[in-house]
C-alpha cells in the first residue's frame, strides 16, 4: 500500500475528525466524531501494517491521540482547576458553612468572656493560675514579648503552620465531634485566663490590641474549621437520603476544600500578626489593617461564596473527579 496515496485519499476526513476534537459537538457531531475516530484507527492500523512507522502514521496519531481524550475526557489544567477551586469550590463550601461559623463564634465568646470575668472577679482565683511574680511579668512583659522576640519573617512563619495545622485538624478529625468542640472550649478559656491575669494588673485594654489586629481574621479561620469538622460530624450522624458511607463522603470532599482553602486565609493571618501586630505603628492603623483582612475574607465567603452557592456548587469535585454518583428512583 503506498502511504501517500492513503494520506491523499484521506486527508480531508482526518482534518475533520482533528477539527471535531477541537470544537465544541452537540449530540450529532458526539456520533460523527466516533464514526470517524473508528475509520481513522483503521486507517492507522493498515498503515502501521503496510509501511511500519512512516510521518503519516505519526500525523495520524497525532489527531487520533487528540480525538481519543477528547472522547474519554481529560483533566483540566492545574491553572484551571485552581480558577475553579477559589472561584467557586472553596468559597461555596465557606457560604455552607456560614451560620454555624456564627454560633461558634457567639459559644467561643462567650466562654472566653465568662473565664476571664469569673477568674477576675476573685483574687484567690487569679492566684491559682501562677506566683504573683510570675503573673505579674506576664502582664508586664511576655504577652506583649512574645509577637516580637523573633523576627517578623520567622514569627509568622511559625503562627501560620500552627494555626493552619489546627485547621486542618478540626476538619480531619472533625468526624469524631469530640475534637472540634475540645478545640474551641480550651481555647476560649485559654484566652479567658489570660484576659484575667492582664486585667488583674490593669493591662486588659493591652491585651485588646495586641489581639485584635490578627485575631480577627485568624480566630475566624478556626471558627470555621470547627464548623467544617462539626458539618462532617453530622454527615453520618445524620446522612438523609443517603448512605452514611456516601454522606461521609461527599462532606468529606467537600470539606477537604475548606482545610486546603484555610492554609491560604491563615497565611493572611500570619502575615497580619508577624508584620503588623507588633510593629511600632497607630494602634488605629493596626486594628483597621486586622478589620480590612476580614473583611475581605467576609465578602469572600458571603459574597463570592453565595453566589457560587446560588450556582449549584458545594464545594464538592466535579463528577469526572468524585467519580459517577450512585442514582436513586422516587
Amino acid at each position: 500500500m503506498d502511504a501517500d496515496a492513503l494520506t491523499d485519499a484521506r486527508r480531508a476526513e482526518w482534518a475533520r475528525l482533528d477539527e471535531l476534537s477541537r470544537a465544541s459537538l452537540d449530540g450529532a457531531a458526539v456520533d460523527e466524531l466516533i464514526v470517524r475516530y473508528r475509520a481513522a484507527s483503521a486507517d492507522l492500523a493498515e498503515l502501521k501494517t503496510s509501511v511500519g512507522d512512516s510521518p503519516q502514521g505519526n500525523y495520524l496519531s497525532t489527531i487520533l491521540v487528540r480525538a481519543r481524550m477528547r472522547l474519554t475526557g481529560a483533566s483540566d489544567s492545574v491553572l484551571t482547576q485552581a480558577a475553579r477551586f477559589f472561584a467557586r469550590q472553596f468559597p461555596a463550601a465557606l457560604y455552607r458553612l456560614r451560620w454555624l461559623t456564627l454560633a461558634i463564634a457567639v459559644v467561643f465568646l462567650a466562654i472566653a468572656i465568662g473565664t476571664a470575668a469569673w477568674i477576675a472577679s476573685d483574687p484567690a482565683l487569679v492566684a491559682t493560675l501562677g506566683p504573683p511574680a510570675a503573673l505579674e511579668q506576664y502582664a508586664d512583659e511576655r504577652f506583649t514579648g512574645y509577637y516580637t522576640e523573633n523576627p517578623a519573617a520567622v514569627f509568622m512563619g511559625m503562627v501560620w503552620s500552627n494555626n493552619a495545622w489546627l485547621a486542618m485538624l478540626c476538619v480531619i478529625f472533625g468526624v469524631t465531634g469530640i475534637y472540634p468542640v475540645y478545640m474551641i472550649v480550651t481555647n476560649a478559656m485559654a484566652i479567658g485566663q489570660a484576659g484575667a491575669i492582664m486585667a488583674a494588673y490593669d493591662k486588659a485594654d493591652i491585651m485588646v490590641l495586641y489581639v485584635l489586629p490578627h485575631g480577627m481574621l485568624e480566630m475566624t479561620c478556626l471558627f470555621v474549621a470547627a464548623a467544617g469538622g462539626l458539618r462532617l460530624f453530622w454527615s453520618w450522624v445524620a446522612p438523609g437520603h443517603r448512605s452514611r458511607s456516601e454522606s461521609l463522603a461527599q462532606e468529606g470532599r467537600a470539606l477537604a476544600t475548606v482545610s486546603l482553602g484555610l492554609v491560604f486565609a491563615m497565611f493572611l493571618a500570619g502575615l497580619v500578626e508577624g508584620f503588623v501586630t507588633g510593629w511600632a505603628l497607630p494602634w488605629p492603623l493596626k486594628i483597621g489593617i486586622g478589620a480590612a483582612a476580614l473583611a475581605v475574607f467576609l465578602i469572600y465567603m458571603l459574597v463570592v461564596g453565595g453566589r457560587a452557592y446560588r450556582r449549584g456548587e458545594t464545594g464538592d469535585l466535579v463528577e469526572y473527579e468524585a467519580g459517577t454518583p450512585r442514582l436513586l428512583a422516587g
